[in-house]
């Protein structure tokens, strides 16, 4: 298994990589060496489970959530004689990576040895990611050559499927999404607070959208709602984030917390109300799920993979703008019974997404795979 990032490194897909690997420690099945990337310079090597073993190479990593175009750059060249190593030391059966690239790129060139399977993420397939608009174009021809030669490529949604065939209708792309883990993030016991409190979590890019909730935060406040948004999540928009609050005049209403460990995260959500997110683009929300694990509601923009996640457990945005996002969490909180039924709901949805299910699928197309090979 490929995967440039992986725990503490990035975000949504390093975090579902990991649970993946949970389900299959102690499949005796399955034999697993996985090769990703550690935030200082070095070769390391973890025993996972006593059929998985995790290899990492050391980059110079600046920030946990955010990656510059020379540290991927950097674990690509690492990374290319590590994996050699590993195709010459083992007798794999096929090779499962994670993002088309730069992870895609190593499988690419031992397909004459090895079939490969490629999950994409999100900002893997071309779209309206601002900041890799030009990447998209540049490396246009080497994203197609990956994803034609894969014997399997996975979304994690179908809106990114969807996306996946505008940029080369000509492939196969199947559909495995993510899982949460249900005994980990599950409803708090008793009664909520008299503030509302709003929580958004995950990486502070762009396509977050992250200034827009602030601005939703300040209509609501000035209308005269109490209410507490909490912004949980690293990186490079951080500070930036912190200065607009700042200048509204909002450091009591808005927290942006900085990274949470994963151990944290369960407890934040249960602390909370409602889970809100005016994100642009998605794969399908880690983030969401664990919220709606938790038993919050959902108000967010619209975006790819809410198909999936969202039914009578929340309110889709059409509009993206902090109005419309402020309008729908004051439709939603004047009405206590309706909130109730969404926290239900929010639950029941969850329940349909589990790790064990999401491995478990991974496992049947890898046996497919190896028959055809």
């Amino acid at each position: 298994m490929l995967n440039y990032e992986f725990p503490p490194i990035g975000g949504g897909a390093a975090a579902a990589h990991l649970s993946i690997l949970k389900q299959y420690a102690g499949n005796s099945t399955l034999q697993v060496d996985v090769l990703t990337s550690a935030p200082n310079p070095g070769d390391f090597t973890e025993k996972f489970a006593d059929n998985i073993t995790i290899y990492k190479i050391g980059i110079h990593k600046k920030q946990l959530h955010y990656w510059r175009k020379i540290e991927v750059f950097e674990w690509l060249l690492k990374a290319k004689s590590h994996y050699r190593k590993l195709l010459q030391g083992n007798n794999y059966d096929l090779v499962h990576a994670f993002f088309g690239f730069p992870s895609g790129w190593l499988c690419y060139h031992s397909v004459d040895k090895l079939p490969y399977i490629i999950s994409l993420r999100g900002s893997d397939v071309p779209g309206e990611n601002v900041r890799f608009k030009f990447d998209y174009k540049i490396l246009s021809p080497v994203f197609k050559a990956i994803w034609k030669n894969a014997a399997a490529l996975v979304a994690c949604s179908d809106g990114l499927k969807n996306r996946a065939l505008q940029f080369l209708p000509s492939v196969k792309i199947n559909v495995i999404p993510n899982g949460v883990d249900l005994d980990k993030f599950h409803p708090a016991d008793g009664n909520r607070k008299d503030t509302l409190r709003l929580l958004t979590t995950g990486r502070l890019s762009v396509t977050k959208r992250v200034d827009m909730l602030i601005d939703t935060a300040e209509i609501l406040n000035r209308d005269g709602c109490k209410l507490h948004l909490t912004i949980a999540g690293g990186g490079k928009l951080e500070q930036q984030l912190r200065e607009i609050a700042a200048a509204k005049k909002l450091d009591d209403i808005v927290e942006i917390t900085g990274r949470i460990e994963a151990e944290d995260m369960p407890q934040l959500y249960r602390q909370n109300n409602i889970f809100i997110s005016a994100s642009m683009q998605e794969g399908m929300s880690n983030a969401m799920l664990e919220a709606m694990a938790s038993g919050l509601p959902i108000i967010t923009t619209r975006c790819e993979g809410l198909e999936e996640l969202i039914t009578d457990n929340g309110i889709v945005v059409e509009q993206a703008d902090a109005k419309s996002l402020a309008h729908a969490v004051k439709i939603l909180t004047a009405d206590e019974n309706r909130i109730e039924k969404m926290q239900t709901a929010a639950r029941k949805q969850a329940e349909k997404f589990t790790w064990s299910g999401v491995a478990n699928q991974y496992i049947e197309l890898y046996k497919k795979i190896l028959e055809k090979s």
